[in-house]
């Protein structure tokens, strides 16, 4: 995870060299890094530890590790089988706040989840993408949580594909303590293609940020 982190840093202080070149302005460097984390916990800066409810010994016997980090938001949990999102990108760039820029990327992932013919949504008062919000089964699918330092985003989004919701268990999920977790494979009963997913990510990502991908690998 800390590599991942260490990356996304590198990254976006490319990211700001660009914006403050004007040479370099109109052809904007920005970056969408999709990725898969061991297990590991990671708590924002205005969550509570007491939200993680293991111990050091405890996280060593799940094959997990736990990171304070600098974005919004509680605690939340990353692995195998989930889809991890970290866009670097300049909003000034993109004619977005911070508001419509998480609204874009709950909306890329409600969009993708409407080709499975799942229905999703927001939650009043908190970010991510949630299923059936009316309901006594309300339930998140997709976690959310950024920074923004000088119009230059970090972070990002987690989205359980084939996650292994157990990990889920040992945490109050974004600092919640009546909502549930959920994932792909468990809505739909059967383990998905997890490419095929990424490429929904990418392609439903480039679509409403009007955002044309050259692909590499990292």
């Amino acid at each position: 995870y800390k590599e991942a982190w260490d990356f996304q840093e590198e990254k976006m202080q490319e990211v700001l060299a660009s914006k403050n070149s004007i040479n370099d302005f109109e052809k904007g460097l920005n970056y969408f890094i999709l990725c898969e984390h061991p297990h590991v916990y990671t708590l924002g800066k205005s969550g509570s530890e007491n939200n993680l409810l293991i111990d050091h010994i405890q996280l060593l016997a799940k094959n997990a590790t736990f990171f304070k980090i600098n974005r919004g938001g509680d605690i939340t949990y990353h692995g195998p089988g989930q889809i991890v999102g970290y866009p670097i990108l300049n909003l000034e760039q993109f004619n977005m706040g911070v508001k419509d820029y998480v609204f874009s990327l709950e909306e890329t992932i409600i969009k993708v989840l409407e080709e499975y013919g799942i229905s999703a949504t927001r939650l009043d008062g908190a970010t991510g993408v949630w299923l059936d919000v009316n309901s006594s089964n309300v339930r998140k699918i997709c976690a959310i949580g950024v920074r923004v330092s000088r119009g230059i985003t970090m972070h990002g989004f987690a989205f359980n594909v084939n996650t292994d919701l157990n990990y889920f268990s040992h945490i109050n999920p974004c600092g919640f303590t009546d909502k549930s977790v959920t994932s792909l494979e468990k809505e739909l009963g059967n383990k998905m293609n997890f490419d095929e997913v990424k490429e929904k990510v990418k392609f439903h990502f480039g679509e409403i940020f009007n955002a044309e991908f050259h692909s590499r690998s990292l």
